[in-house]
């Protein structure tokens, strides 16, 4: 069985979600928290979610709510709570010295075969895993929020990273449900948050120059792109508009890609004055307060977890 760590960040939702995701693979977690008592606060919400995806009959794996909570400790000592690991999944914020000297300090804690992994969104493998010794067992595993319903998970390599260790990640991630991607090298932002920066430069660009408002742009994903990459990516997309596939597709479509590319503008200036009228409208459809974004939040989840059945029945 498999001991997996879990250094949570001040909310720990990650945290919490990859817990329930490896225990609903079989494994046994521990979960380390360097605040006393968040570990243990940790395991009385994720007993909580599994009732109520058990009762939503939305729970993962074969085990029931109960036995997976049972494969789940909690450890306000970080070397307890690696003992016997053969996999260590970072959650920490996003603070790159916080992540180096937590990886120094679980290095010297742990044998030289253990992965160590990091959820990173945005720091670079080779930044984070700087002061670690032996490189060539690192490597991020950037999931998705919330990882228990949207199931990508990106492997992203040091440099230095051994093949075998993103052979064994991407078996794990396999077997415990998830979707995991391998990138062949690291680059900033890595593949999801490239493509997702690239929609939102042109979403925001659309919106700032007039051409269409907040609401129509996010309909534009949610009943347009979106419908169809829920289920399939873009290369398939192309592959399938077009009567002999993908060569014949850019044969057609591919000048007109080109040129409306050229049109591009800019990179945005996200915060600057131009950005308050965008803010505006979307605080006008969704006011910010904790409330309205709490229920948001909610619906999506709930969204997301009727589109994961959907997608594990289909």
């Amino acid at each position: 069985m498999q001991n997996s760590k879990k250094k949570k960040k001040k909310n720990g939702l990650i945290g919490r979600s990859w817990a329930m995701v490896f225990a609903s693979g079989g494994y046994s977690v521990k979960i380390y928290d360097n605040q006393p008592g968040q570990s243990t606060k940790a395991i009385v919400e994720i007993k909580k979610q599994l009732q109520e995806l058990e009762d939503a009959q939305m729970l993962r794996g074969e085990a029931t709510a109960l036995q997976q909570v049972a494969l789940i400790s909690s450890y306000d000592d970080l070397s307890q709570a690696l003992e016997g690991a053969f996999f260590v999944q970072e959650c920490v914020f996003e603070q790159l010295e916080v992540k180096q000297s937590i990886f120094q300090d679980i290095e010297r804690l742990v044998g030289k075969d253990v992965i160590l992994s990091s959820s990173t969104s945005c720091l670079v493998p080779s930044n984070v895993f700087s002061k670690v010794q032996n490189r060539s067992r690192c490597l991020v595993s950037h999931p998705v929020n919330p990882p228990y319903y949207v199931k990508l998970v990106e492997l992203v390599p040091h440099p230095e990273t051994a093949p075998a260790v993103m052979d064994t990640t991407h078996t794990l991630m396999t077997k415990v449900g998830q979707a995991p991607v391998r990138l062949r090298k690291e680059i900033d932002g890595f593949a999801l948050n490239r493509v997702q920066a690239a929609i939102i430069a042109e979403s925001w660009r659309l919106v700032q120059d007039g051409i269409i408002s907040v609401k129509d742009i996010d309909l534009v994903m949610s009943e347009g792109l979106g419908m169809r990459y829920a289920f399939i990516g873009p290369m398939e997309t192309m592959h399938l508009n077009a009567p002999e596939g993908l060569e014949d597709y850019m044969k057609r479509y591919g000048p007109g890609i080109q040129r409306v590319l050229t049109s591009f503008g800019p990179v945005p200036d996200f915060c600057g004055e131009g950005s308050k009228g965008i803010i505006n409208e979307m605080c006008e459809l969704i006011p910010s307060d904790e409330q309205h974004l709490s229920a948001r939040k909610d619906r999506r989840d709930q969204l997301l977890m009727g589109l994961a059945k959907l997608k594990k029945d289909h």
